[in-house]
């Protein structure tokens, strides 16, 4: 068991030997913790269970201590199963943030032209909406409702309202940090399976579990899943397998190391199918009967099919997979072939009734007891038949023709069959044996009834420039292995009884996939659609570069405002591209925490709370099941609110009601009553749900709260995974067995992208990233090295944390990891700033000595700004290393810029290559960039307890 209890001087000691172990230098050595003023002992002290919301991506459970009205200290709560008692560097620095000198405390407007300092001054909220309301409405009035976009940031207590904001602005475009961070994981999944098959259950607690861990280092920061988890799966898994450019904290416990190319996971995915076809390790009931393996494909028809209703848009399928349609006339367009080898005859799918022909549908009574929850046995054909994965078959069309069709099995088989652990080793630099050990030390079952865990793979995969076809490999190479909602596995997001997000209160019946055809005309309109066809079908966001592109051209129409709620035109695409932009808005509104880049292009900027100073309930948004709450431990800053109350004044202020239960008489209720709107299926009151969470602790959704559905697997089998199932929400299911694809079946062969995009896709395949010394060698002899980004650091969340104390003090300046003999090579010492440049531009780093990191590749940080300065651009320009990405270089189905895996030079910056003779980085007076722990000005960061706080509450 961790001891849950340490204390402000052992953090420090631990997140100093992380910061060691990462090879700091001269310019990074951490130096004795900040001293605080101690504080006289307390009379009135109150230990808060909470939930965490330091990060974007987890929901650890902690404790919140409070003396005398002042939060003092954050630790973690052994009751949450989905971190147990886990609590990073993050957590324990959120008091920093809460009592930051720099909060935002009032609305603000700005007086100065955008590109200068702001000038900011005060005013209430009430101007505030005034002129956001006034300005909403010119601009609709003469452009057009979708001259409007909004953007918002990560999902938590703040910044993921584009779902809300986007529809009150009747707008179809919203730029999210979603295009680049997990909705083309949850796009592929859906084309494949399921809504987030790739959340792994890594809670559960296998005998036989294989870890493999894909392009993700969750063990140091919290992704999903908590270090707890991740390093406790690693101690107990009977192998451990790393796929990753680099070395991760974790992986020098590694059995097997895949080291590839950053960029050629999709070669992987590919090898590691066919090295499971070959080795007939896929799991052939599975396949037959839950898949389109055995669906017939016929070349000499025109793709047609039907409408589906469900999911995130409306879409009338058009596929060559052979239907009854095809053959007769009057046929069904749901009734999709196969040849059943044990009879002797064709046979139907029926995606209506979701059975095969002759079947009846029966959910499974017989299982057993596994990881805390209940697996059904899996259902045999009934009655029998053996569905042909191989061969060639003859049928007579219903115009007379005859056709030779073949099994998608055939096509997968065909596809994959170059992809030999060699050839996938001369693409990705990895050895051929280390690919093909991999594959077999995970799809060769230990135990022969159940794979021995799913593939943890994460962010990495959405940022190389082909993430959808990566990620279909990768969902379809799970779904042979039959890993689809089974122990260890993808099991998609926890089902819980309470909501976690603040959006629309929407009357209980209503379904995401009943608003699909409402949703279907306005996506048309998105900026990109027109490009990038998954975009329209999934609607979750705006192409960012095409937004940035509407904004600076006025094509294919203008958008001349925005609301952001957070957002971060930092994180996805150029940089620079996005800062050009936004300077050219007629308005820009904008909430936030702090005075971070994005905002000094703020016409209006309003304060949101804190997450230790608001409620919301929260589930696991993956995988780990936990239910609980973040609860409101102090009031805000000065004027500042929680983001749901700034919601509903928004949409008050708009004339859209928020309340869409009874829009007549309660259009925009109050926070209290969202509060108890949210918690409602669970208990009677959100003073109840409190009471009882702060009591009884986290509730495990698997047994506690959930177990006929959540702590059921192979709800395919139970007719429970037709649905869209993430944050809390319930969606309607209609209790047929199958998957949440138009077929009803783990769709190999994608009918959803075959409709989109055409059949160029519709299998998965390897493209090189668009510059790369294959696809560009001219370039790579001036830009020789291949940039990898994004890799997660212990003390920051993306570009968050920047100014607390404790985190910049262990992780003073952006870091770019090269290998020691390059570095050699290029007179680059540990420690030194170098140049990191590529045609798009240059920018700063601190050279860090990696023996981790291959010769030829180096590994940024990510999202750099400087808190510390006072130029209006807040040093973005200056180490943020998407400033240095190609913005055209972009995923073809979704759109997600390659923000990894492109070309790039390093060299030494020295006095006479460097903006004010300073190799370090310097604002546009001259002023240095925060670069050692021991700067000053770290304690003008220190707490303020005694500012006001709660005044607009």
């Amino acid at each position: 068991m961790l001891d849950t209890t340490m204390n402000r001087r052992g953090f420090v000691k631990l997140a100093a030997a992380t910061v060691a172990m990462a090879a700091a230098s001269e310019g990074l050595i951490t130096q004795p913790a900040l001293a605080e003023t101690a504080t006289p002992a307390a009379s009135d002290v109150k230990r808060i269970r909470s939930c965490c919301r330091a990060c974007g991506k987890m929901e650890c459970g902690v404790w919140v201590t409070v003396e005398d009205g002042k939060a003092v200290r954050v630790e973690g709560d052994n009751s949450a199963p989905q971190s147990r008692g886990n609590c990073c560097t993050k957590s324990q620095s959120s008091m920093q943030a809460a009592y930051h000198p720099d909060r935002l405390r009032y609305p603000m407007k700005r007086t100065n032209p955008k590109g200068e300092d702001p000038g900011w001054v005060r005013i209430s909220w009430d101007e505030a909406w005034e002129i956001f309301g006034q300005k909403v409405k010119e601009i609709q009035e003469k452009y057009g409702k979708e001259a409007m976009m909004c953007m918002n940031g990560t999902s938590r207590a703040w910044g993921n309202t584009g779902t809300s904001i986007k529809p009150m602005l009747g707008t179809p475009n919203v730029v999210s940090a979603g295009q680049v961070c997990k909705v083309p994981r949850l796009m592929g999944n859906m084309c494949t399976d399921f809504f987030g098959s790739y959340w792994l259950a890594n809670t559960d607690e296998l005998d036989n579990r294989v870890y493999v861990q894909w392009g993700t280092a969750a063990e140091y920061s919290n992704y999903d899943d908590s270090c707890r988890t991740i390093t406790e799966n690693r101690k107990n898994a009977k192998k451990y397998v790393l796929v990753d450019p680099r070395m991760t904290p974790m992986g020098k416990d590694a059995d097997v190391w895949i080291h590839l190319r950053p960029g050629t996971d999709g070669a992987v995915a590919m090898s590691w199918i066919r090295t499971v076809i070959k080795n007939k390790l896929w799991d052939d009931l599975f396949v037959k009967r839950w898949t389109n393996a055995s669906f017939l494909v016929c070349n000499d028809v025109e793709p047609t099919g039907y409408t589906v209703e469900e999911g995130p848009s409306s879409s009338t399928i058009k596929t060559r997979l052979l239907k009854e349609s095809d053959l007769i006339e009057d046929g069904s367009p749901k009734k999709f072939i196969a040849y059943d080898n044990l009879n002797q005859r064709f046979c139907y799918y029926d995606a209506e009734a979701c059975v095969w022909e002759g079947e009846t549908y029966e959910a499974p009574t017989e299982g057993r007891e596994m990881c805390g929850g209940w697996l059904p046995d899996p259902s045999p054909f009934n009655p029998a038949k053996d569905p042909a994965l191989y061969g060639e078959f003859e049928v007579t069309l219903k115009d007379g023709t005859v056709s030779k069709v073949k099994p998608v099995w055939e096509y997968l088989c065909a596809q994959v069959e170059k992809y030999t652990p060699e050839y996938a080793a001369e693409i990705t630099g990895a050895s051929a044996e280390a690919i093909e050990q991999g594959c077999l030390a995970w799809a060769t079952r230990i135990d022969p009834t159940m794979p021995n865990g799913g593939i943890h793979y994460q962010v990495a995969v959405d940022q190389c420039g082909n993430s959808i076809q990566t990620i279909r490999a990768l969902s379809i190479l799970e779904a042979i292995c039959g890993c689809c909602d089974m122990p260890g596995c993808g099991r998609g997001g926890t089902f819980g009884n309470v909501s976690s997000s603040p959006v629309f209160l929407y009357p209980k019946s209503t379904g995401k996939h009943k608003m699909a055809t409402a949703n279907a005309k306005k996506n048309a309109k998105m900026l990109g659609a027109d490009k990038f066809p998954l975009t329209a079908w999934n609607g979750t966001f705006t192409d960012a570069t095409s937004a940035w592109d509407a904004i600076l051209t006025g094509k294919p129409y203008p958008v001349v405002g925005n609301v952001a709620a957070t957002g971060n035109f930092m994180s996805m695409t150029n940089s620079n591209k996005a800062w050009e932009a936004l300077s050219k808005l007629d308005f820009f509104f904008m909430a936030d925490l702090w005075h971070v880049p994005q905002a000094q292009m703020a016409d209006v900027l309003v304060p949101v709370a804190h997450w230790l100073e608001q409620s919301l309930p929260r589930v696991s948004q993956g995988s780990s099941g936990g239910q609980g709450a973040t609860v409101k431990c102090i009031d805000p800053p000065g004027e500042a609110v929680p983001e749901t109350i700034m919601l509903v004044n928004m949409a008050r202020t708009l004339g859209v009601p928020w309340n869409k239960r009874d829009p007549e008489n309660n259009p925009y209720p109050t926070y209290e009553e969202l509060l108890d709107a949210w918690v409602e299926d669970f208990r009677d009151s959100w003073a109840e749900f409190e009471r009882d969470f702060q009591e009884h602790g986290w509730w495990n959704c698997k047994t506690d709260v959930w177990p006929d559905q959540f702590g059921t697997y192979r709800r395919y089998e139970m007719g429970q995974m037709h649905r869209q199932q993430a944050y809390g929400w319930r969606a309607p299911i209609d209790n047929l067995p199958g998957f949440w694809t138009p077929t009803r079946r783990a769709e190999i062969w994608s009918t959803i992208i075959e409709t989109y995009a055409g059949e160029e896709y519709v299998l998965p395949e390897y493209h090189e990233p668009w510059k790369s010394p294959v696809s560009t060698p001219e370039l790579a002899e001036e830009y020789p090295f291949v940039l990898t980004s994004g890799s997660r650091t212990p003390t920051f969340f993306h570009s968050e944390h920047r100014q607390l104390p404790w985190c910049r003090e262990l992780w003073p300046a952006p870091r770019v990891e090269i290998n020691p003999e390059d570095a050699e090579r290029l007179g680059i010492e540990q420690g030194d700033w170098v140049w990191i440049e590529s045609p798009k531009g240059k920018v700063r780093q601190v050279a860090d000595l990696y023996h981790g990191i291959a010769p030829g590749q180096v590994n940024a940080n990510h999202t750099w700004w400087y808190p510390e300065l006072k130029g209006p651009k807040k040093g973005y320009d200056l180490s943020c290393i998407n400033c240095l990405v190609d913005e055209y270089d972009q995923d073809p189905l979704c759109g997600a810029a390659a923000i990894r895996a492109y070309l790039v030079k390093i060299y030494k910056a020295t006095p006479d290559n460097s903006p004010f003779n300073n190799p370090v980085p310097c604002d546009d007076d001259g002023t240095e960039v925060i670069y050692r722990s021991d700067d000053p000005r770290l304690k003008e960061w220190l707490p303020v307890y005694d500012s006001p706080r709660g005044e607009a509450l």
